[in-house]
């Protein structure tokens, strides 16, 4: 049965996650949680079900039972449960591109915990993500969802040492992420007319060449030729002055060159409520923008509210591909 509900799946169990699936009720989104029951919070009302659309009674948690090798104690991985948070996405990926679910959500992972149980081969979900759906090519978008202009942030290169950016952010990768970003927002945000803001790579843009050459060079031959196709591109721009509202409210995203120069403004602007969004795939996938959060994991005051804002964003980019 098709069904638009969304797979939110369980994430590192050690974590603040299995706290965050029941609070996350809260959101008005119909999802279900995948992952082991036992590691809920006491108290949890839930109904396992058999597939994404199967019904359950008001104010319960649908839950796709995914049974784990070892308990859980809050705070604290367990390598033997490793195997288990990698299968659980691989079997929600399978569940949304056979069309059985409207999209994924994913709790944060711990990837030292999965590399050091289970021999994870991956950087992170986005890079696991891209291979699971066929090694697509992939950009990492961070996503506000409380600030005005919003703020959304895409960075060139993703999970790299600084002292390999400069070898990394070539023409080729920075070309992929504006096409894909543009092809996004167009078919995933509604934005007929998508209007994209570049970041140059060095402070100050280069400033004409004496603090480096990749703009002149690199970025500005790129940006003349895909605006020559009709895409809507500003740049390249100093990075320190990109982000605040009037500058904002001149584009619907930002392509940066690495990782802090995106994540460092909008973790700031919207730190517990934005949305990391993987765009390119063949489905739907956001996640909430924080980590496993280890040292308050299991005294039920980690905050739903990236992990709500993600499911209704995953809800409403789904609406848009339908």
């Amino acid at each position: 049965m098709l069904s638009g509900r969304i797979i939110l799946t369980c994430g590192e169990p050690a974590g603040v996650g299995p706290e965050l699936a029941p609070k996350a009720l809260a959101s008005g989104v119909d999802f279900a949680w995948m992952g082991d029951p036992r590691h809920l919070p006491a108290r949890t009302l839930f109904t396992e079900i058999a597939s994404p659309g199967d019904p359950v009674p008001a104010g319960h948690l649908p839950v796709l039972r995914h049974d784990f090798a070892a308990p859980v104690v809050p705070g604290q991985p367990d390598p033997a449960n490793a195997a288990g948070v990698i299968a659980v996405i691989a079997r929600a990926v399978e569940l949304v591109m056979r069309g059985e679910a409207g999209g994924l959500c994913t709790l944060p992972i711990s990837k030292q915990a999965l590399k050091t149980g289970a021999g994870f081969g991956f950087p992170g979900h986005t890079e696991y993500l891209s291979h699971l759906a066929g090694d697509v090519p992939v950009a990492m978008m961070l996503a506000s969802t409380t600030v005005t202009p919003p703020c959304r942030v895409v960075p060139a290169t993703i999970h790299i040492p600084l002292q390999d950016v400069p070898a990394t952010f070539t023409d080729r990768a920075l070309e992929q992420a504006i096409r894909i970003t543009h092809a996004a927002l167009i078919r995933d945000f509604g934005i007929a007319a998508p209007r994209l803001a570049v970041a140059g790579l060095n402070p100050h843009a280069g400033e004409g060449g004496t603090m480096g050459r990749q703009e002149a060079d690199m970025i500005v031959p790129l940006l003349d030729r895909l605006r020559a196709e009709g895409m809507d591109l500003t740049g390249p721009l100093p990075a320190d002055t990109m982000f605040h509202a009037p500058a904002r409210a001149l584009y619907d995203a930002a392509v940066c060159a690495y990782h802090d120069q995106a994540l460092i403004p909008i973790k700031t602007l919207d730190f517990d409520s934005g949305v990391n969004v993987t765009l390119g795939l063949p489905f739907i996938r956001t996640s909430p923008d924080h980590g496993t959060a280890f040292g308050i994991a299991g005294k039920g005051i980690a905050s739903p509210a990236s992990t709500i804002a993600a499911l209704r964003m995953a809800r409403d980019m789904a609406a848009a591909r339908a």
